[in-house]
């Protein structure tokens, strides 16, 4: 689209979930505040892949226009293999394709940002009014730390799965260390199994994702304007200070088309993720000055940890076949169109059904007993002791069962499935992420993952696996392990792959492994183990001598007018999937904005509310 204006107050430099937050705020406040959104994916409003919770997967196909797909550097942990890992690229971002699976950080961990990484402001004290800020708790409205009329839902969809509630019967049987809950506001502590809430609206069954609540209802009111399909090139900085932006259209579609520039008169806020931030820095002059030279870019700030300090959460899935009469989401994800038509009826009916959910809804957060401590091994125990263990908060991995073949629906053409995974949630691998062309922003990145460069991560996923297993063969709707999707175990080893169509019993005893079955283990993970989606801290907010990049109100150092505002600033990772924490981060920078422009953020929930009922949010499909 033209644009209406060269010059605007405040220009974001990618539109994912960040910068739709951060820009809803101010311009539900201020109206008046010219604000540009440079977005090189396309626009969402009312597509059915976006706003019906069951198709997200519909965004990973290797065509997907909403998702940019990342190779990583082929890995010697990894058997020479190369993980690719995908990332949203459109209006909304992450929060618009995301498995929609709600989940927070443990308060020492935000803690760990203000204390240890130096960053007053930052810590769960300051953290959580801005979690219960952005959502409207659905689940149960008066639990006491959630939110009740932020913009964002949050349900536990419209269907609940035979397939979680088998889950949840084995936990009750299998696992007497840990217990379950029905009340979904304390799930939150470690080592409690219950229903899992998700970013979807209870009324309407829609996905609670950050452009249709925050930036769409308040297009027609305010001097936001949104360039979608656009590329942010570099920044422009004059004498020390970010002055603009220069973009160019879709080189793929217009390969020879020239920047085009754009001016800010307060601020450019660089909003383009884990992935994209760090490269916008690279090629506008600050970072590494080896980095730099070697892509033919004049260094303008020496800033050595822009692109450093990559970190993901590491996720695995045992995948069995399901019972004919187990409630799965594999057809919807294959395309089935009787089955898409089915349930798009009754979601567009009543906000319920197969439609509005997203196949994760019974979970815990997993943190060892002393006994399991040590049987997971040597190397992990050490990070136990220094990192977990005077943290009672801290679980060391997410585990759930998803009601479709993760995983499995690439080699599985027809047939139900299901399984029980798992991510790491503090995995010890650090990786990082650097331009590769200083003149074509679509170059491919430098990118390494740092998967399994940890003996202590490697023990972990051992243990995981067994674990999950374990889960798996006894759920009421077991029908078979699927070979695929586990090691390659000898056949007459007490490990090998079960095919009878038959659960054991909730009380069997626990499948005995060799070494040789764990080194088949060891195998398996190096040849699976895969993103959760849930990149951070290329852009770290810690001080500028330990390699950090912004400083506790989000400025980039050496450059004045300039700030980055997503995932990316996060220091250290969280135990959860991530959009809670990046919408925390993004109310935050809306709080610092607005207080740089003397404008107060009260009531703007209510006007992103109002604005969101004006919409006409049914979808003509």
């Amino acid at each position: 689209m033209p644009l209406r204006l060269n010059e605007f107050d405040i220009i974001f430099a990618g539109g994912g979930a960040a910068a739709c937050v951060t820009a809803g705020r101010l311009a539900a406040a201020d109206p008046s505040l010219k604000i540009l959104i440079v977005e090189a994916g396309p626009r969402t409003e009312d597509d059915p892949a976006h706003i019906q919770p069951a198709r997200f997967l519909s965004n990973m196909l290797p065509d997907s226009k909403t998702m940019k797909f990342l190779i990583a550097n082929p890995s010697e942990h990894l058997g020479g293999r190369s993980v690719i890992v995908p990332a949203g690229q459109c209006i909304g971002g992450g929060s618009s394709v995301n498995f929609a699976v709600y989940n927070r950080g443990a308060p020492s961990e935000y803690d760990e940002w203000e204390t240890t990484f130096q960053n007053p402001g930052w810590g769960s004290k300051d953290i959580l009014p801005l979690l219960q800020k952005m959502e409207t708790f659905e689940v149960d409205p008066q639990a006491e730390l959630h939110g009740t009329s932020g913009p964002l839902r949050v349900s536990y969809g419209g269907h609940f799965p035979n397939v979680s509630k088998y889950y949840l019967d084995v936990a009750a049987s299998y696992d007497k260390q840990r217990r379950i809950t029905e009340n979904a506001g304390e799930l939150f502590p470690v080592n409690v199994y219950g229903r899992w809430p998700k970013w979807i609206c209870k009324i309407t069954g829609r996905r609670s994702d950050a452009a249709h609540r925050y930036i769409y209802p308040i297009l027609e009111t305010s001097n936001v304007q949104i360039l979608s399909e656009h590329i942010v090139k570099r920044v422009i900085i004059e004498n020390g200070r970010a002055i603009g932006i220069e973009y160019t259209p879709n080189l793929q579609l217009q390969p020879n088309a020239l920047p085009t520039t754009v001016y800010a008169k307060k601020w450019v806020v660089v909003s383009g993720g884990s992935f994209g931030s760090p490269l916008i820095l690279e090629r506008s002059g600050i970072g590494s000055s080896s980095v730099l030279r070697k892509n033919g870019i004049s260094q303008i700030v020496d800033l050595p940890g822009v692109g450093e300090r990559y970190q993901d959460h590491q996720l695995m899935a045992v995948i069995a076949h399901a019972s004919e009469d187990a409630e799965t989401l594999d057809d919807i994800i294959r395309g089935d169109p009787n089955e898409i038509k089915k349930w798009t009826a009754q979601w567009l009916k009543d906000g319920t059904g197969m439609m509005a959910h997203n196949g994760m809804d019974a979970g815990i957060r997993f943190r060892p007993t002393e006994a399991e401590v040590r049987a997971i091994g040597p190397a992990f125990e050490k990070k136990w002791r220094e990192y977990f263990a005077d943290h009672p908060d801290r679980s060391v991995m997410w585990v759930a069962t998803p009601s479709w073949g993760l995983g499995a629906l690439e080699t599985a053409p027809t047939g139900k499935f299901y399984g029980v995974g798992y991510f790491l949630n503090h995995p010890s691998s650090i990786g990082h992420v650097h331009i590769t062309s200083g003149k074509d922003p679509l170059a491919p990145p430098d990118f390494d993952t740092g998967y399994l460069e940890h003996e202590e991560d490697m023990e972990l996923h051992v243990f995981a696996y067994k674990l999950c297993r374990e889960f798996t063969r006894r759920m009421a709707c077991f029908r078979g392990e699927y070979p695929p999707t586990h090691p390659k175990f000898s056949k007459t080893s007490l490990a090998a792959i079960n095919e009878e169509p038959t659960p054991v019993a909730l009380d069997a005893p626990d499948i005995t492994y060799t070494e040789e079955d764990n080194n088949a283990i060891r195998n398996y993970v190096r040849e699976r183990v895969g993103t959760t989606w849930h990149a951070l801290g290329t852009c770290a907010m810690m001080p500028r001598e330990q390699g950090g990049v912004v400083d506790s109100s989000l400025n980039v150092y050496g450059v004045k007018g300039l700030k980055v505002a997503d995932l990316s600033i996060a220091p250290c990772n969280v135990s959860g999937n991530t959009y809670a924490t990046v919408g925390a981060i993004a109310e935050k920078a809306a709080l610092i904005l607005a207080e740089d422009l003397s404008i107060s953020l009260s009531n703007t929930s209510e006007t992103l509310n109002e604005g969101y009922l004006r919409m006409n949010t049914r979808p003509r499909l």
